[in-house]
């Protein structure tokens, strides 16, 4: 475990699963809520992701970062854009499944969506996948234990004021967003 190492809780509008702990998964607010932080210039980003509204609550992360953290957002595509527009120092990494057919089962097994919404994400998996350019570090999550290594390995280097030459993930990710290659 990195003891520097935090994750940053979002906001969302999405409901609550019977597993979630407010505060510990994610901070739970109706869309009014939602609104009102918007308009108060709370969050350093929002989006809406799979018909639901997530965001990062600026005043959160600079008392993390104040207390000497690295921070770690579990975000999407456009929050990431948001945040390395906003913020100077920012290393950003992009997750992928080794497959499409992969990311549907692993959708599908875990018990948290309907068929209809597992269908819907499959349906927006290309188009989240083409803004892999965006990011410093594209990393295959085929098995979660060797994503985190590889994610920790770069963040000691990043320290270090290097950079880690990550496994290559082309072939992965053009079979993806090319089926016919």
């Amino acid at each position: 475990m990195d003891s520097r190492l935090v994750t940053s809780v979002s906001t969302t509008t999405r409901p609550k699963r019977s597993d979630e702990i407010e505060g510990q998964h994610y901070y739970f607010v109706s869309e009014t809520e939602f609104d009102t932080l918007v308009a108060n210039d709370e969050f350093l980003e929002y989006a809406t992701v799979f018909k639901h509204r997530y965001g990062t609550r600026r005043q959160i992360v600079n008392k993390l970062l104040r207390n000497g953290f690295d921070v770690l957002f579990d975000i999407d595509w456009q929050g990431a854009r948001t945040i390395k527009q906003r913020a100077g120092n920012v290393v950003s990494f992009f997750l992928i499944p080794p497959s499409l057919e992969e990311l549907k089962r692993r959708l599908s097994t875990r018990g948290q969506d309907s068929l209809t919404n597992v269908e819907y994400r499959m349906s927006l998996a290309t188009d989240e996948l083409a803004h892999y350019d965006e990011f410093d570090y594209v990393i295959v999550n085929d098995v979660l234990g060797n994503a985190c290594e590889l994610i920790h390995k770069c963040i000691e280097c990043i320290r270090q004021g290097d950079r880690f030459s990550a496994p290559s993930f082309n072939g992965t990710l053009k079979k993806m967003l090319d089926p016919e290659h």
